[in-house]
């Protein structure tokens, strides 16, 4: 897939910020993105802080642009039109010391059309990469929240999980939404939806508050003219394997192929991405974050140089398919 991918967006000159370009993970993603010419990258951060991460790493950044928030030429005009986009809610003050830390200030650079898209949290945590967006990006129109999924790959087979790191408890209005969310995100890179509502019941089979949240999301969606396929709540069993989904779904056309999954909740689907990466095999690929204007993306704080390289290609992408 990201073979793939690189073939779309190599030579569009899409041009990604990294919040974090004196972490030497990043730095060393960012300078084989460079020098593979998939991608323009743009390094935030202290300018000497970076030469010399990069030099202790034995790699260049001299035909590499770095821009230090602390050095910005253009600043008062970032302060204005942050102020704009707050709408009263912060003060120049407080937009301009905000307007230091990098994940405003790639933000806003993104805001502006200056890059096409963010990829950050090797030490920012979620919170602190999806809070800007969500104040200065916004969500897309008819989106009403912003959430995340994972693409998970083991040889040829491709699968997708969410939402996995945003929503903590979506109720049946946000499940619906994720959904049709995860839905555009498949087919954005290639893969036809098939899609199972998880839940630790299968058709009735069980009850509870989480149940119902789940039915009733289904059935909402089953009434939409949808052109993919999407039914539950099942279990997880009953999504995957052939001969549990003629027992327990015997008229789904979804169960025993599901290649979607959308999870009731954080705890789930954080757990269940994860126990498929280190105990399946799956190598994933994400959160790739959904519903947004703009590709801005978030790493976990353990990823490695392979991760971040892998996922700018997939920021990129989410931009490139715009163009």
């Amino acid at each position: 897939m990201i073979a793939e991918l690189i073939n779309k967006i190599k030579g569009k000159g899409i041009r990604i910020v990294f919040t974090e370009g004196s972490d030497p993970r990043v730095l060393k993603a960012a300078v084989r993105l460079f020098e593979d010419q998939v991608l323009e990258p743009v390094l935030l951060g202290n300018r000497n802080e970076i030469t010399g991460c990069a030099k202790a790493n034995g790699v260049s950044v001299d035909e590499m642009e770095i821009l230090d928030p602390y050095e910005y030429q253009m600043m008062d005009e970032m302060v204005t039109k942050m102020i704009e986009l707050r709408k009263g809610k912060m003060d120049a003050e407080t937009c301009r010391k905000l307007l230091l830390q990098t994940n405003y200030f790639g933000t806003m650079l993104v805001q502006l059309g200056y890059a096409d898209g963010l990829l950050g949290g090797a030490t920012y945590s979620t919170a602190d990469t999806v809070r800007p967006a969500l104040q200065l990006i916004k969500a897309r129109p008819g989106n009403s929240i912003v959430s995340s999924c994972f693409i998970l790959l083991k040889d040829e087979e491709q699968l997708v999980m969410g939402d996995c790191s945003i929503n903590i408890d979506p109720n049946t209005d946000e499940l619906v939404e994720i959904t049709l969310q995860t839905a555009n995100t498949v087919r954005q890179f290639g893969i036809e939806p098939h899609i199972g509502l998880l839940s630790y019941s299968t058709y009735g089979s069980a009850k509870g508050a989480s149940v119902s949240k789940v039915q009733e999301a289904s059935e909402r969606l089953n009434r939409m003219p949808l052109d993919f396929e999407v039914d539950g709540e099942m279990q997880f069993d009953c999504c995957v394997a052939d001969e549990v989904a003629k027992l327990k779904a015997p008229h789904s056309d979804v169960a025993g192929h599901v290649n979607t999954f959308i999870f009731p909740n954080i705890d789930a689907g954080n757990i269940g991405y994860k126990i498929a990466a280190r105990l399946g095999g799956y190598e994933a690929i994400g959160p790739i974050l959904q519903g947004l204007n703009a590709p801005i993306n978030d790493l976990s704080r353990g990823c490695n140089e392979e991760e971040i390289y892998k996922m700018a290609i997939v920021t990129a992408a989410q931009k490139g398919m715009d163009i």
